[in-house]
């Protein structure tokens, strides 16, 4: 796919996505209207950062104690703050004809500051990032699919029965829902989708808050300590520790959808304005919600956290609420999948459509009426490549279903290359910034711890998944 789209130096004119870029002041793009604001681009943010990582974070928290894990959720959301205004400004690029044209997604964006050899690696990166997200999608809402009726079957036939079940089943039952879903044609199409989501995540991150605060009262006292949970030795606790990191750096960035989510809003006001209001909002938000659910979900089960918070309240009482927590959870990864696979839907359409301008199977739409809902314009190209992905990413998620190393790995392999090289690289051009400059330093010197948090973080991740792959 990549290769496909993008060839080597000097060969530009193959690249569809970055053919006849707008005009600054063509806010409508022919007939695709930019109609956002900075709430819908909260609701796209939220549903993308507050998912399936939210869920590790207590464990994050276990790992690393009382000191260091609140600290790192304050130090990977000063970072994506950071990064997300970085990126924010790199939508609109000079340009000597058009005066400023819009950069419709990530890899424009780099292309045009950086040129094609970096669109290569960065091409590479953001759609295996993506992918990734998918798979990580797929495999929590298997987990909380799998909880709910192991929580049914203790309330049903009593805390002793033999209640196991195994993933298989919910992790395609998710990805037969993804096949219809994904045929949603883009972005500003799903506005709702996002919207229902983000109102989910609210939820279920509020309950599994409220549970930690509950059963910290009951317990009488708050488990823990500095240096989290005691292992058996000194490589095994670095080993839990750059995985924690993975974990959490797996649970804020949301760069590789920022300019897709800035090409959604309208102006005015300026679209980055927009969307740094959008992203410094979510942010906090998200922010707030990570620390109460870490801290509070430690705080409640010390040595014994759980990898997935929810589970950890037991599949008994209030069985109910646990249940309701998980649906939610379940909803809100519906919406969260399309958010991370949209962007590699667009890339796919804009690439065919311009290799392959005169076949009808690719560009040809059929108009289809169903009962009570507005026509819908069928293309099969569509329809059997969105297929396939999904089909996919659904197979390599029963293939490896570790929850919490799957998302240690992901987290560490896109956090430096897609939040915090690349936007500093592409800010540096953006804004004309010399090298040895106070800005350039101090943005090197943020670039280079990163990038040490990251390779640490990956490592331990990848040992974890090759354990419990050999186990």
């Amino acid at each position: 796919m990549i290769g496909e789209a993008m060839g080597g130096e000097g060969e530009g004119e193959n690249i569809p996505l970055l053919t006849e870029l707008p005009k600054a002041l063509d806010e409508s793009d022919g007939n695709n209207k930019r109609t956002g604001t900075s709430w819908t681009a909260v609701a796209h943010i939220i549903t993308a950062v507050i998912g399936s990582g939210v869920l590790s974070l207590a464990w994050s928290v276990a790992q690393l104690g009382w000191v260091a894990g609140p600290i790192a959720m304050v130090f990977f959301a000063s970072v994506t703050m950071i990064q997300s205004h970085l990126l924010a400004d790199c939508y609109r690029s000079p340009d000597p004809e058009h005066g400023h044209i819009r950069n419709h997604s990530y890899m424009e964006a780099v292309k045009l500051n950086l040129g094609e050899r970096s669109l290569w690696v960065c091409g590479i990166i953001q759609q295996l990032g993506l992918y990734g997200g998918g798979i990580a999608y797929i495999i929590t809402s298997a987990t909380s699919m799998r909880a709910i009726q192991k929580s049914d079957c203790y309330h049903r036939e009593g805390h002793k029965a033999p209640c196991s079940y195994g993933d298989g089943f919910y992790m395609l039952l998710f990805g037969a829902v993804q096949i219809v879903l994904s045929q949603i044609p883009d972005f500003q199409e799903m506005a709702w989708l996002s919207i229902l989501a983000a109102a989910m995540s609210f939820s279920y991150s509020s309950i599994g808050f409220g549970l930690g605060i509950a059963k910290v009262i009951a317990n009488g006292r708050i488990k823990g300590g500095t240096g989290g949970i005691v292992v058996a030795s000194t490589t095994q606790k670095i080993w839990r520790v750059s995985q924690a990191l993975g974990d959490i750096a797996f649970a804020y960035p949301y760069s590789i959808i920022l300019l897709e989510i800035e090409d959604t809003l309208k102006s005015p006001p300026p679209e980055n304005q927009t969307m740094k209001k959008a992203s410094m909002i979510s942010i906090l938000i998200t922010t707030f919600f990570y620390l109460c659910c870490g801290c509070f979900g430690y705080a409640a089960f010390g040595n014994d956290t759980p990898g997935n918070l929810l589970t950890g309240f037991g599949f008994y009482e209030p069985y109910w609420l646990v249940d309701f927590a998980n649906a939610c959870i379940v909803v809100h990864l519906v919406g969260g999948y399309q958010v991370y696979s949209q962007p590699v839907f667009s890339f796919l359409d804009r690439w065919s459509s311009e290799k392959f301008p005169t076949n009808g199977f690719v560009n040809k739409f059929y108009t289809i009426q169903l009962p009570f809902l507005p026509p819908y314009r069928l293309n099969l190209f569509r329809l059997c490549y969105r297929t396939i992905y999904v089909a996919s990413t659904t197979g390599i998620a029963m293939l490896f279903p570790y929850f919490n190393q799957v998302l240690g790995l992901l987290g560490a392999f896109n956090f430096w290359p897609l939040a915090i090289y690349f936007p500093v690289e592409m800010y540096f051009v953006q804004r004309k910034i010399g090298a040895w400059t106070k800005k350039w330093v101090a943005l090197q010197i943020f670039s280079a711890v990163s990038l040490l948090v990251s390779m640490f973080a990956l490592v331990g991740s990848i040992e974890g998944l090759v354990s419990e792959k050999l186990s």
